[in-house]
C-alpha cells in the first residue's frame, strides 16, 4: 500500500451503459477506505459486475444513486473488458470479497474498527469465527443480521444510531444487489463510517458457499460456476443480464466510434 496520505483521486473513470466505473486497484481502495475511516468520513465503496449494471439500466434511480458513490469499482471481469475497450489499457478487477479481505487485514494491522451489516446470523457468526482465526487483532465493533423485510424509519434511525454509537469506522454491507448498493447511497451522510457493498464476501469467507476457482475468475467464467452451484436462484439474473449486457455495450461502443 502506498503512504502518500491523502486519497488517490485522481482514477479514471469510463461510463458503461451509464455508470461511472472506475479503473482503479486494490491499493487505491484500501488507501483511500483507511484515510476516510482514519477521518470519520461517510463514504461509499461499490462493485459493480453485469447483475448491477444492468439493474441500473432497468432503474434510473438506483443508476443516479451508484454515480453518487464515491467508487465504483469493476468487481467482473466483462466490466475490465469493457473499461480496456473504452481505452483505459491497464483497467484491472477490484473484486468485493478480495477487497473485504484486503480492508480486514489492514483494519487488523491499524486498529480501525470495523462492522458488518446484512446476512442471516449463521452466516455472520461463522464469518466473525474465520475473521477472527485469521486476524487476531481484528476490532470488531458492531454485527447485526437485520430483518429481511423493509425496517420502518424508526428501526432504520434505530440502527444507524447503534452504529455510529459503537464507533465502526468500515462497515462491510452484505445484503445482496440492489439491496445492499441503495441501502449504502441511502445512508451517505448518516452513518459515519465507509460503506463496502460486499455481498457474496460474506458467504465466502464465513465458508458457507463455495468461490470459484482462480482460473474461472480470470476467465471471466465465474458465472457459470456460481449458476451450477445455485441454479434455480441465479438462472432468472444471469439469462436475463448477460445477453443484454453484451447486446447494450456493443452498440455503446459502435455508437461511440461513428
Amino acid at each position: 500500500m502506498t503512504s502518500t496520505g491523502e486519497p488517490q483521486n485522481s482514477i479514471a473513470t469510463r461510463p458503461i451503459l451509464g455508470v461511472n466505473v472506475a479503473a482503479s486497484s486494490y491499493d487505491q481502495v484500501v488507501q483511500n477506505s483507511l484515510l476516510w475511516a482514519q477521518q470519520g468520513q461517510s463514504r461509499a465503496q461499490i462493485f459493480a459486475n453485469v447483475h448491477v449494471v444492468m439493474e441500473a439500466v432497468d432503474n434510473p434511480a438506483y443508476l443516479e444513486g451508484l454515480n453518487r458513490a464515491d467508487m465504483v469499482n469493476p468487481d467482473g471481469m466483462p466490466l475490465v473488458w469493457a473499461l480496456r475497450a473504452l481505452g483505459l489499457r491497464r483497467a484491472q478487477r477490484v473484486y468485493g470479497p478480495d477487497t473485504m479481505i484486503a480492508i480486514l487485514a489492514a483494519a487488523d494491522k491499524t486498529g480501525t474498527p470495523v462492522g458488518f451489516y446484512g446476512s442471516t446470523q449463521a452466516v455472520l457468526d461463522a464469518l466473525l469465527a474465520a475473521a477472527r482465526l485469521r486476524y487476531p487483532h481484528l476490532n470488531v465493533v458492531f454485527v447485526e443480521s437485520p430483518p429481511f423485510r423493509a425496517l420502518s424509519p424508526q428501526e432504520d434511525a434505530a440502527t444507524v444510531e447503534r452504529m455510529n454509537a459503537s464507533g465502526v469506522r468500515l462497515l462491510c454491507v452484505g445484503l445482496g444487489c440492489p439491496k445492499q448498493e441503495t441501502w449504502i447511497m441511502e445512508h451517505v451522510g448518516r452513518v459515519n463510517a465507509v460503506m463496502f457493498a460486499i455481498g457474496a464476501g460474506f458467504d465466502f469467507l464465513a465458508g458457507t458457499k463455495p468461490q470459484a476457482p482462480r482460473w474461472m475468475m480470470r476467465s471471466g467464467l465465474e458465472w457459470v460456476f456460481r449458476f451450477a452451484t445455485e441454479p434455480r436462484r441465479l438462472a432468472k439474473r444471469y439469462l436475463k443480464h448477460n445477453p443484454r449486457f453484451v447486446v447494450r455495450f456493443l452498440w455503446q461502443l459502435l455508437a461511440g466510434s461513428a
